[in-house]
């Protein structure tokens, strides 16, 4: 049986758009120029460098405005010291953001308040054409631009996991460790959700590059 997919084309002779899918939950999605001039900026700068870490996969096209130009599979950070799992796929704006949080808050943070280094950044969550927060009917979220990352937790050099369910309200020396890093994110994206946020994320951090009137989100 056939599927239809495209619900309806609104406003701006189809630059907004409700898209849905049986499989997935209706969405708005509008066209933004400016994810693509950045995207390329950031390409053509050749800041970001394949390596054994970081591998150019085709293009993440559509459904609706869904994907990136030129996607990045990012299974590790800092040099290889610091593994992603599952391995990310983000756009390339977002591949330095991960860097330096990971480099210049993660594993300071890990060295601090454990005093062993960091050895895994659990990934909840990166590229997937959806609306936001799941929710029949709202905006395309970040996911679907491959413009956001989420984190549910950490994995130390000896073993050690800290989860952020468990951590943010557990251990004080998991407590402080998550705020740190909650915190330090702040300095990397434009968007830093946490348990403190709302019921949806009490189990991971939500990081994301999303262009804001206001500036920047860190709740």
């Amino acid at each position: 049986m056939l599927r239809t997919c495209v619900i309806g084309v609104l406003l701006a002779a189809g630059a907004l758009l409700i898209w849905g899918c049986s499989r997935t939950p209706a969405f708005i999605a509008q066209y933004e120029p400016w994810r693509a001039e950045e995207e390329r900026a950031c390409l053509a700068s050749g800041y970001v460098q394949r390596t054994p870490y970081l591998m150019a996969r085709a293009s993440l096209g559509g459904p609706s405005v869904c994907g990136a130009l030129q996607p990045f599979e990012m299974t590790a950070a800092a040099g290889g010291r610091v593994s992603l799992k599952p391995a990310a796929m983000l756009r390339c704006p977002m591949i330095p953001a991960v860097e330096w949080w990971i480099e210049q808050v993660v594993e300071p943070a890990a060295a601090r308040h454990f005093g062993v280094p960091i050895a895994e950044v659990k990934v909840a969550a990166s590229y997937g054409c959806r609306p936001m927060n799941n929710q029949w009917g709202a905006r395309l979220s970040e996911h679907g631009h491959a413009n956001a990352l989420d984190v549910s937790g950490f994995v130390l050099a000896d073993g050690r996991r800290v989860d952020v369910k468990s951590g943010w309200w557990g251990d004080p020396r998991e407590r402080a460790f998550l705020r740190a890093v909650h915190r330090g994110a702040c300095g990397a994206f434009t968007t830093v959700l946490g348990p403190d946020y709302d019921r949806l994320h009490r189990d991971h951090f939500h990081l994301d590059l999303a262009r804001r009137k206001n500036g920047r989100v860190c709740k």
